[in-house]
């Protein structure tokens, strides 16, 4: 394996102590830890702190769920300190609704996780939330069309978003060159910095596995945006709670390097099958969709005499700003395992550099309209 390729570690164990990584090495942190007070995940925090079962077995609903938040918190401690200065957090997070003991109660994970990392440090951010489309017939919960008994649904998330310390610095001129090649489309930016996003939990169409339709899962774009937005290619991402790999995933098609911790070990061979059944092929065609998409607004543009003064010559396109003339990605060559390591995974991603985007690279085996 080449050392120079972008690498991806994900270790089984609980992130509250990430002693594989060291102080100050890690540009983004993105993840979507286990939500407190839902009850598919009572057992997995239970196990943390025994406290847990037996607040909840005696009706202590609130102390039940102060205690799966004191677990929380340690990962994000953890979280402070492998960050580097200038650093980006962002957690999604929903919070919950449970009845106990017949009692019906709100349970405020974002408020809790935000007071816990403003502790700690971190300066919290406009936040964004998520908006989850439903097609639930029955939106209310309660006693149906009569006053008074009914409750509002929760149907969104939040995507909470801190930095550590002050603004990241760019000194050296090849980290202001990194950071232009890095930038992203002024339509995307317009899109992506909204502090609403309607994303819906699709399966995604790079991977050929049919694990990935479990419903905790959120969707790749979440991460893909986020990476894009709050870090540059060759940074490192971290994932505390990397559940079915999906922030991994996201890194690869972001040629960023990632590292994912997940405590459950019966969710090793599933990870694995998630990134070793990624079709490449299918991957490069979501990347180059990007590059098409910006055409398509290019055009419209230009349907409507509206003047475009710039242009991207690593990419062979018109942009609206300067700050998009250095913009450049690459498709995806290569992803080989690393056999040598057994607790952990390993994978290696190696790009194509000077393909262009128009010259989409297909293997033979493979047939484009699979990937539609």
């Amino acid at each position: 394996m080449k050392s120079d390729n972008n690498r991806h570690d994900i270790f089984f164990h609980a992130a509250q102590n990430m002693e594989e990584l060291a102080n100050s090495s890690v540009d983004l942190v993105i993840t979507s830890p286990p939500y407190p007070m839902i009850e598919m995940w009572d057992e997995i925090l239970g196990k943390q702190n025994p406290m847990i079962p037996i607040a909840l077995k005696t009706d202590n609903p609130r102390l039940a769920f102060e205690l799966m938040h004191q677990e929380l918190d340690k990962v994000w401690s953890e979280c402070w300190r492998v960050m580097k200065e200038g650093a980006f957090l962002c957690i999604n997070i929903g919070d919950a609704t449970r009845t106990v003991n017949g009692e019906f109660a709100l349970y405020n994970n974002n408020t809790r996780i935000i007071s816990s990392c403003e502790k700690i440090g971190f300066t919290n951010l406009p936040n964004i939330l998520w908006r989850k489309a439903t097609n639930a017939p029955n939106k209310f919960m309660g006693s149906g069309m009569l006053p008074c008994g009914a409750y509002v649904t929760l149907e969104h998330e939040w995507i909470l978003i801190f930095r550590k310390g002050s603004k990241r610095t760019y000194k050296t001129a090849t980290e202001k060159k990194e950071r232009r090649e890095s930038s992203f489309f002024w339509e995307e930016r317009n899109i992506w910095f909204s502090d609403v996003w309607e994303l819906k939990g699709v399966k995604q169409k790079i991977d050929k596995s049919p694990t990935r339709e479990r419903n905790a899962s959120f969707p790749l774009e979440l991460p893909y945006r986020l990476i894009n937005m709050f870090s540059q290619r060759g940074d490192v991402v971290l994932d505390p709670f990397v559940g079915l790999g999906t922030t991994t995933i996201a890194a690869i098609l972001s040629e960023r390097n990632s590292i994912g911790y997940e405590i459950d070990l019966k969710l090793k061979g599933i990870i694995e099958k998630n990134i070793e059944t990624i079709d490449i092929d299918c991957a490069n065609q979501s990347i180059r969709d990007r590059y098409l998409r910006h055409i398509e607004f290019i055009d419209e543009r230009l349907s409507t005499k509206k003047e475009i003064k710039h242009f991207n010559e690593r990419i062979g396109c018109k942009v609206m700003t300067g700050q998009e003339s250095d913009l450049v990605f690459h498709f995806i060559k290569e992803i080989s395992k690393d056999l040598s390591k057994l607790q952990y995974l390993t994978y290696e991603v190696e790009y194509y550099e000077d393909l262009p985007l128009t010259e989409i690279p297909f293997r033979e085996e493979n047939i484009l309209f699979a990937c539609r």
